[in-house]
């Protein structure tokens, strides 16, 4: 996947706005990140609950990866964009997002 193809899915989801931190373009619902983009790197790094991390590390163990340490066991997640297909990022992305955003958001979105 190319960095465009992660800014255009990303910004799809509902009330999500592109931001930056460390020199890394990111992204964010309710002003929380839910994604960063490190370009140079060919990498995203989402915020996921720690069931959703466990489940895609099973899944796609060449894809995700906990980042090392604290940061890690809270959920925070590596995935290789240079292996990366569309609906694995847009699984992981959506994941991310539905962390972050708030529970009336959440609801918002949420088949009936």
């Amino acid at each position: 996947m190319l960095p465009d193809e992660v800014r255009i899915l990303a910004l799809m989801l509902p009330e999500t706005v592109a931001g930056a931190h460390s020199g890394n373009p990111d992204f964010r619902v309710g002003g929380r990140v839910f994604a960063t983009l490190w370009v140079e790197e060919a990498r995203v790094v989402l915020r996921l609950a720690p069931e959703d991390q466990a489940a895609l590390c099973a899944a796609e163990p060449d894809l995700f990866t906990p980042l090392d340490g604290a940061w890690g066991r809270r959920g925070w997640t590596n995935l290789d964009l240079d292996l990366c297909e569309e609906e694995p990022l847009r699984t992981a992305l959506l994941a991310a997002w539905r962390t972050t955003a708030s529970a009336a958001l959440r609801a918002a979105y949420d088949p009936a």
